[in-house]
């Protein structure tokens, strides 16, 4: 007769371990979409992982911090709109200073967002093509 072991219990996480919070909904996680569009100036991929985290983490905190998710969203997709009309307008010369618009206007949403995520207020408009 073969006695069975009953399964182990299961693992808890070590308390001095902190999980990745910065994947989790939240501020933090705005702060990091945030740094990544602004080190994407630089850099350029960067955008896209802050893209990516704000895709799948909206929907998934308080009302207030939706309307950041909406901005930062927003604020790639505007982004890369303004800097594909100012690529196309290289041709006629005016591309150049309209591509240093983009990334003013980049910018100042990027430090917007910013600002009002620290004084944990919303966006007042979130779906905004300006600011």
């Amino acid at each position: 007769m073969s006695e069975q072991m009953p399964p182990p219990p299961p693992q808890k996480p070590d308390p001095g371990i902190e999980t990745d919070k910065w994947l989790e909904p939240g501020k933090t996680n705005l702060q990091v979409i945030y740094i990544l569009y602004l080190v994407s100036l630089l850099v350029g991929i960067t955008a896209i992982v802050g893209v990516v985290l704000a895709y799948m983490n909206r929907g998934k905190s308080a009302p207030w911090l939706e309307t950041h998710y909406t901005w930062a969203i927003r604020t790639f997709w505007l982004g890369l709109l303004y800097g594909f009309i100012a690529l196309l307008l290289f041709i006629v010369l005016i591309g150049m200073p309209l591509l240093v618009a983009v990334a003013v206007l980049m910018i100042v949403r990027i430090v917007i967002g910013l600002q009002k995520l620290g004084r944990n207020e919303a966006i007042a408009k979130p779906e905004s093509w300006l600011i």
